[in-house]
């Protein structure tokens, strides 16, 4: 690839570089599913975002920010505006990356040209994702590509700030990681860990439902997570299947922080979320606290049980009263077990849903998962 990350791709190099690799397994996957020519192109393209002015605050307590701040702004005055941010240290399937070696005190700064782009492993309103391998450790990750004239046409400033602040602070084996970012005149890009069975929805799309055997497994690793982040005062606020990552290892990786918030004390009262998994008391403008997450689980392992939400209706107005009276049938085919959590799950009061920590020890989460 050429130096200027806002140059077009020597495509024919960079598919004669990915097939020179094909020896190896994750070469093969990147090889079988190349992006073309034209999509290639299209993504490397310069596409001059408007000049604007950050909206992201600045904190003393908090060095990402400084960061992070000019991302959809392109005043930056740094010669090198393609990076910031940090590569992973770390060897394929290794959850930690050690620290950086002390014969390299030199901070490196990622462009585009650091990472082979295979296969497309998805779409999203701002942008793309897709299957990368960085060139230096032949470390594999997904690196989202996100447009900086849709992030402001959308006022998204304030999501994208908090995905990096959060998730770039946060470290569990559960919780997908961000290894950094950099970014050019057009996009922002973000190198997270690779999950190669996709998103959890994907996977109860092609199964239907889960037996009750895989959905206390995978809740009991979700809860795990989730006790991790309100340990930290971190609460996700949108919890779904679209927003939970599976790894070839069927390990849970939650991602997607975007509408996540750091609240150590105060109450949220803004409405966010997806319509079938908002809280009575988020969809009432009630303030919130972290236990929107805790409905959020509910509403997780009944689809997952189910598969279907449990205030699911195909008109919006009619899912927000159902959620406001909290309004479901648990189907007679579920386990006692099964029934009972999901009943002390989802309670119209915040104060009376189960913990994260009755959660984990109820005996549908015990009986499936203990060893």
């Amino acid at each position: 690839m050429e130096e200027n990350v806002g140059s077009e791709v020597k495509y024919d190099n960079y598919v004669a570089n990915l097939k020179s690799k094909q020896n190896d397994g994750i070469g093969k996957e990147m090889v079988g599913s190349l992006v073309s020519k034209s999509q290639m192109k299209a993504l490397c393209k310069a596409d001059k975002a408007p000049k604007v002015k950050s909206a992201f605050p600045l904190t003393e307590d908090n060095r990402t920010n400084d960061r992070v701040a000019h991302l959809v702004s392109n005043t930056a005055t740094s010669k090198n505006k393609d990076a910031v941010g940090q590569p992973p240290q770390i060897e394929p399937n290794k959850a930690e990356p050690p620290k950086p070696s002390a014969q390299n005190s030199e901070v490196k700064r990622w462009t585009l040209d650091d990472f082979e782009l295979g296969r497309p492993l998805g779409n999203g309103r701002f942008g793309r994702v897709f299957l990368a391998r960085e060139k230096a450790r032949k470390h594999v990750v997904a690196l989202k590509v996100m447009f900086k004239t849709s992030l402001i046409a959308a006022n998204m400033e304030n999501q994208i700030r908090r995905e990096i602040e959060i998730q770039a602070h946060l470290r569990h084996r559960h919780i997908a990681r961000l290894y950094g970012y950099f970014y050019d005149d057009a996009r922002i890009y973000l190198v997270l860990e690779y999950a190669a069975k996709g998103h959890l929805y994907k996977l109860l799309k092609d199964a239907g439902q889960f037996t009750e055997d895989v959905a206390a497994n995978y809740m009991a690793q979700i809860v795990d997570a989730v006790r991790y982040m309100h340990s930290k005062k971190v609460i996700h606020r949108d919890l779904k299947l679209e927003n939970i990552l599976v790894s070839s290892d069927d390990e849970i990786k939650i991602s997607d922080f975007g509408w996540s918030v750091h609240s150590p004390s105060s109450r949220r009262d803004t409405l966010c979320g997806t319509v079938d998994y908002l809280p009575p008391e988020m969809v009432s403008g009630r303030p919130h606290d972290n236990k929107v997450d805790l409905w959020c689980l509910g509403v997780l392992l009944y689809e997952m049980l189910t598969g279907t939400p449990p205030f699911f209706c195909s008109d919006h107005r009619e899912t927000c009263t159902r959620i406001l009276k909290c309004s479901f049938n648990i189907p007679d085919k579920l386990s006692n077990e099964a029934k009972d959590l999901l009943s002390k799950m989802l309670r119209l009061n915040p104060e009376e849903r189960l913990s994260l920590e009755e959660v984990a020890k109820h005996p549908f989460i015990l009986r499936h998962t203990f060893n």
